[in-house]
């Protein structure tokens, strides 16, 4: 009954422990979903916990007496006694440790189970870790995949405008040959070469030739620069077009990848669909910077499980130590005596008891050294093993701040780039059908705008990160 009781009030605790953990968050409603799904279905996070359980089980096997011994003989032939017939013989027999050896390896096993709480509550922790990583990831793909859309989409708006400015360069070159005349038969049925292959050098070099035959009629050379230039920028368009069609289909197979690596936190089909936000907001880190530092060396689950392991070893010395000691056996012997004829003992048939006490002498004293020894020596580990993790953490912790840091300078500054470069190229754009603007001074400016929110992205989603790694490291989603 009271197991019982107490296998409740751990369910009742983890329950709130998840709970409070996932309520700590600020991103979209999906996330919380996926949060739930993970702690309650994350194969680590089970695996950690069936091992607290199997822990606690512990407590109750060394915390028991050892089992009493029963030894029984029966004579074949009854054995002749002063006091009658001996039938058979019955001892029992119960060993008792020396006082402290069980409460001792029961504190032990709780230390442990203690321990392997904490290493639930690790996992746990490092899984809720590794869902908001992942899910950030996805939303940085997704909005990439955004992102490259709506450029081919710009791309293609640049595209008819070159096109109307090519058709434009076309129809002045034609009639620009028209007026050359006055220069020479030859000159004249050149002239109207070129300014025929105005509409021909969409399908090859026609444009280029012209050029380069008749450099020296400036007129006409003008008409088939312009003529060629446009060709040039069409194709240079689709160039660009393809590269962001290529990186389209890179960042789908990414995507693809990251997904499956994502429902593997959750223990479900690798392809199963999941829901991004459509804007990711930057979070909120509700505490101080060096307070997350005082609570990752106070609160922190792998530190909390070695302190943990250290007094279960400090437990097991004393109780090495005490089984050094005498143990004490407490019996009773019963012998079985039927009557004789031939005795004359005022004893003659009655069965005899007799009570018995064992002790034992534990004079081989290298083994019980060696324990307290081996002791020593694992919780000397464990010393060590502690400050490694803590400094670990304290590593961690600085490039925690340090991606924090760089990725709120970045959200700022991309942010205000993107901005500007926007405007600027919204009003190229406007002023490119009418102007002498070049498309190598556009495209330039799309690169420029399509990187800045490349990177705006990413500067957000490396913020969101290096909060959920805080948190992770000083335990403060539970709070």
């Amino acid at each position: 009954m009271k197991t019982s009781v107490k296998y409740r009030l751990i369910c009742i605790t983890l329950y709130l422990d998840i709970f409070l953990c996932i309520s700590a968050y600020s991103q979209s409603d999906s996330l919380f979903q996926y949060l739930k799904i993970a702690a309650k279905n994350n194969p680590t996070v089970l695996q950690k916990y069936s091992e607290y359980q199997a822990a606690l089980q512990k407590i109750l096997q060394v915390g028991s007496l050892p089992d009493p011994e029963l030894n029984m003989g029966v004579f074949l032939t009854p054995m002749e006694l002063v006091s009658g017939n001996q039938v058979a013989d019955i001892r029992l027999m119960q060993m008792f440790p020396w006082f402290g050896v069980l409460k001792n390896a029961k504190d032990e096993m709780s230390m442990m189970a203690k321990a392997k709480f904490e290493s639930f509550r690790d996992a746990k922790l490092q899984v809720f870790y590794d869902v908001e990583r992942t899910w950030y990831e996805l939303y940085k793909t997704a909005a990439d995949i955004s992102i490259s859309e709506k450029n081919i989409q710009i791309l293609h708006s640049i595209e008819r405008l070159t096109l109307a400015r090519f058709s434009t360069a076309s129809s002045a070159g034609q009639g620009t040959s028209s007026q050359s005349g006055s220069t020479g038969s030859s000159v004249q049925s050149q002239s109207t070469s070129v300014g025929s292959s105005g509409m021909q050098t969409m399908g090859g070099n026609a444009g280029s030739t012209s050029i380069q035959q008749y450099s020296t009629v400036q007129s006409n050379s003008m008409g088939a620069s312009s003529i060629g230039s446009g060709l040039t920028d069409l194709y240079r368009i689709e160039i660009e077009i393809g590269d962001l069609d290529n990186n389209i289909a890179l960042l789908k197979n990414q995507y693809s990848s990251i997904l499956a690596r994502f429902n593997g936190y959750l223990n479900r089909p690798v392809q199963s669909t999941v829901t991004i936000a459509d804007t990711l907001r930057p979070d909120t880190l509700y505490i101080s910077l060096p307070a997350v530092s005082d609570s990752m060396l106070l609160n922190n689950p792998m530190l909390s499980m070695l302190q943990y392991e250290e007094q279960s070893l400090d437990a097991r010395k004393k109780m090495v130590t005490r089984m050094g000691y005498p143990m004490v056996g407490l019996g009773l012997n019963y012998t079985l005596i039927n009557y004789s004829d031939m005795s004359n003992s005022s004893m003659n048939g009655k069965d005899m008891i007799m009570p018995m006490v064992t002790v034992t002498l534990p004079i081989y004293r290298r083994k019980y050294k060696a324990m307290q020894t081996e002791a020593e020596i694992m919780k000397t580990a464990t010393l060590q093993n502690y400050a490694a993790s803590a400094n670990n953490l304290q590593t961690e912790y600085y490039q925690a701040i340090q991606l924090y840091q760089e990725a709120q300078r970045r959200m700022n500054l991309y942010a205000n780039q993107y901005s500007l470069a926007n405007k600027t190229l919204n009003i190229m754009m406007k002023s490119f059908g009418t102007s002498e603007i070049g498309l190598t001074d556009i495209l330039r400016l799309r690169q420029q705008t399509l990187d800045y929110e490349f990177k705006q992205v990413e500067a957000v989603t490396d913020f969101n990160t290096a909060i959920a790694w805080m948190n992770r490291l000083g335990n403060l989603e539970e709070y």
